[in-house]
């Protein structure tokens, strides 16, 4: 077994004059006439949040605060795996697996960090493809191989039981880890929760209430305008990998798709602070993740293929706006004990609501009796 090694985020000075010199020299495309976002991220924003990269971003002090937290690496199957490992000064705090999704990574979560590890002992992975774990070298990271990867990280850490909480591919991912050790996870708590139906397959409104039906359809409805990113990553997803991993402004305005959600004027979430956005990317491009992190909408898709088998472990949900989860949906596949909705936040709820979310959090462990 690979122990565990402390890990410093420290990127050669020649790799940070790479991207800046690639930043100087972005050639960005034309935009005609009355195309705004329905097109796509627009030239005028993409153009703000570049100058502000090039300009203002400052990687090092990015840097000093993931360092701030301490961080270990290991070697799980071959694959290394990085994490945040931060223990809470109380001895018989609970241990808390917190999952990120795409295209996040670890720095999502350095505004909650200070609260939660008031109350759990805190591992924050760089799931496997994203960030500093690097890329995956090989096919096969389906949700069983990501679970258990997860499982064993949690082993070495030192936790044989734990709360699971993750959003995005965190809020698949973390159930699944669920599923594979239900004896290992007390509770789970996801956002931005994914409720995928299969619609080849029988009825999809089946069992649901005449508004969840009407959610069901309106969502697929939002989703066949917004997928395309998603069709290509589960698709094609090592052919976009060149173009991303070639140029830095491109890798930008792909993974705006999700950050701004379209319309920053419009939605109804909470604007990201730019600067986290310009961290996740900027992590991203360090590490040579984008195609990676992209790969697993294709290995790991059975996520989206309809209702996975219940792990019968209480599971808490919190939505915020620009979630899409249905809660008859999400009672086929989790042990449904929670369903809380909020007004404020988004979809990156760490980033647009970190007090709702480790209030939620914390309220859910305590409705499980965990203190």
């Amino acid at each position: 077994m690979s122990a565990l090694q402390p890990f410093t985020v420290d990127v050669p000075q020649a790799d940070l004059d790479g991207l800046r010199h690639r930043l100087d020299a972005a050639r960005l495309p034309d935009q005609p006439s009355g195309a705004g976002w329905e097109f796509g991220v627009t030239r005028e924003h993409l153009g703000e949040l570049l100058r502000l990269w090039r300009d203002e971003f400052d990687w090092h002090a990015a840097a000093e605060r993931l360092n701030a937290w301490p961080q270990v690496t290991t070697t799980i199957r071959g694959q290394p795996v990085h994490a945040i490992h931060a223990r809470s000064s109380d001895p018989d705090a609970i241990p808390l697996l917190l999952l990120h999704g795409w295209p996040s990574t670890v720095a999502d979560f350095l505004g909650v960090l200070p609260a939660l590890t008031e109350r759990f002992h805190v591992v924050a992975p760089s799931l496997p493809g994203f960030g500093f774990s690097g890329p995956t070298r090989e096919v096969g990271w389906d949700l069983d191989r990501h679970a258990d990867t997860l499982l064993e990280l949690m082993t070495r850490c030192g936790y044989e039981r734990f709360v699971v909480q993750g959003g995005d591919w965190g809020g698949l991912i973390g159930p699944h880890v669920a599923r594979r050790a239900p004896e290992r996870v007390v509770l789970v708590h996801v956002n931005a929760l994914v409720t995928a139906v299969d619609w080849t397959s029988g009825d999809p409104t089946a069992g649901l209430s005449g508004e969840e039906a009407t959610q069901l359809y309106t969502s697929a409805a939002s989703w066949r305008e917004r997928q395309g990113y998603a069709a290509i990553q589960s698709t094609r997803p090592q052919t976009l990998a060149f173009a991303l991993n070639d140029s830095p402004v491109g890798l930008l305005a792909w993974d705006l798709e999700w950050f701004v959600d379209y319309d920053p004027a419009a939605t109804t979430q909470t604007p990201i602070d730019p600067l986290a956005i310009l961290t996740d990317v900027t992590i991203t491009w360090l590490t040579g993740t984008a195609g990676s992190s992209a790969r697993t909408y294709k290995e790991a898709g059975q996520a989206f293929g309809g209702a996975l088998p219940s792990s019968g472990v209480p599971t808490a949900v919190a939505c915020f706006p620009g979630d899409h989860a249905i809660r008859g949906v999400a009672e086929r596949s989790h042990h449904v004990v929670r369903w809380t909705t909020y007004e404020r936040g988004g979809h990156f709820a760490s980033l647009q609501a970190p007090d709702l979310l480790v209030a939620d959090l914390l309220e859910a462990c305590e409705g499980q009796g965990l203190r």
